[in-house]
């Protein structure tokens, strides 16, 4: 018989494995429970609207019909079916039964079943209680696609519809891309397409501080890295900060580098603190140009780089910057949440310029 003395410790991976099957399990049966119940409160809301249709006096029935629905559901089953959260799933399936998400992202959950319109749905109800109160339909399919692409929380979608990803994303774009924002979500296919301006840094926690230095704004952002991931947008990948290199015996600092696997090409970011001056846009061309011949492969597509900014002059920019150079980019940077307003009146200027 073995001494006890001799047995070996268990090993930890073995532990953290079998834990890992285990949440993964429970978190599979969570996400399952969350679409039935999604699948099930559509069908109610059409039943709903179908028996109120019927209704000779269709206010004052639709009124005593949800009552007493809530009463018996109440009763049957306990919380969850007040009038309210019944008008909901009468909305859920008045929105939802007439439109189509993109055809891309139904093929990629063929397992997933589909209502009498054809309609999936891939998100908890909680996300679609938000999506629900976002009154543009192409503005709505872009939130939905691109929760569950980038399988974000409740609390995520509500971060990237106050910072107004959707009018930051547009305004890049031109008309016929603005559409398929709607049906594909982000796909960056050039360098324009993957720059925001404004980026919105509010997870930072900087207004509170009365002045900041480009290392304090490098450190927060390096301390929230994945929250500025989420910001940069599909497909990027850290490499560093304060990355070295030596050129012609003198040492340079490229603050932050990122590699995006969309376009299969590095990302510099430069960050400067006050205004944007001629000097900084020359700096980084250089560090664009270093990169492009002597760090990035044959095959890679040329490096972008992107100086953030808390104030630029467009003007400076423009004469600065060689009319055909499309890799370099200005963006300033906010560390409140922007007026979705402004936004959205800035998106429809430019539409409508594009349409005459």
């Amino acid at each position: 018989m073995m001494d006890k003395k001799e047995l070996k410790p268990i090993n930890h991976d073995f532990l953290n494995h079998i834990s890992a099957v285990l949440d993964n399990a429970r978190k599979n049966a969570k996400t399952a429970v969350n679409l039935s119940m999604v699948y099930a409160y559509y069908e109610i809301g059409k039943i709903i609207v179908e028996e109120e249709q019927q209704g000779k006096n269709r206010a004052a029935y639709g009124k005593q019909l949800l009552q007493e629905l809530s009463k018996f559901l109440t009763d049957k089953f306990g919380k969850g079916f007040s009038v309210t959260n019944l008008k909901q799933m009468r909305q859920f399936y008045m929105i939802y039964s007439t439109d189509q998400i993109g055809q891309t992202l139904s093929d990629q959950f063929e397992n997933l079943p589909s209502v009498d319109s054809g309609r999936k749905f891939f998100l908890s109800w909680s996300h679609y209680l938000k999506l629900m109160r976002i009154s543009n339909e192409d503005e709505r399919y872009f939130y939905e696609i691109e929760s569950v692409k980038n399988d974000w929380s409740l609390s995520e979608l509500k971060r990237q519809y106050d910072s107004s990803l959707y009018e930051r994303l547009a305004l890049s774009m031109d008309k016929d891309k603005v559409y398929r924002l709607a049906l594909e979500g982000h796909h960056p296919e050039t360098a324009k397409e993957a720059v925001k301006d404004p980026y919105v840094l509010e997870f930072l926690g900087l207004p509170e501080l009365p002045e900041y230095s480009e290392s304090e704004l490098e450190s927060r952002i390096i301390d929230h890295l994945q929250q500025f991931l989420l910001e940069l947008g599909t497909g990027f990948a850290f490499i560093g900060r304060q990355v070295r290199f030596t050129f012609d015996e003198e040492h340079f600092m490229v603050d932050l580098v990122f590699y995006n696997r969309l376009l299969r090409c590095f990302v510099l970011f430069d960050l400067k603190i006050g205004e944007l001056k001629h000097q900084d846009i020359g700096q980084m061309q250089m560090y664009v140009h270093y990169y492009d011949r002597k760090v990035k492969l044959p095959e890679e597509n040329p490096t972008i780089g992107i100086i953030l900014c808390k104030d630029k002059n467009n003007a400076v920019v423009e004469m600065t910057l060689p009319e055909e150079n499309s890799q370099i980019f200005a963006s300033k940077y906010e560390t409140v949440l922007p007026s979705k307003e402004d936004l959205q009146k800035l998106l429809e200027e430019q539409i409508e310029v594009e349409s005459k």
